[in-house]
């Protein structure tokens, strides 16, 4: 099954390393939860460290919503 987690956490403006501080662990361990088999256990602990609900990361991306890149907000994009 397709994670979005790399995606997830460059929506939010982080980048990985900042999420590995957050958690308190290496980048390299965060990346080998993220490329490898993961549990739900760090699922979650890096989706609360993003600000997200590990759902988040099993969600296709909506087609009609952009990132602000300033903010990070989404933005709704509709066709005038």
């Amino acid at each position: 099954m397709y994670m979005r987690i790399k995606e997830v956490i460059k929506e939010k403006g982080l980048s990985a390393k900042d999420v590995a501080e957050r958690m308190g662990i290496t980048p390299q361990s965060l990346s080998r939860a993220i490329n490898e088999n993961t549990t739900v256990e760090m699922l979650n602990r890096i989706a609360s460290a993003i600000g997200v609900s590990a759902a988040e990361f099993f969600e296709p991306p909506a087609t009609d919503v952009i990132n602000c890149p300033n903010c990070g907000k989404k933005i709704k994009v509709s066709k005038g």
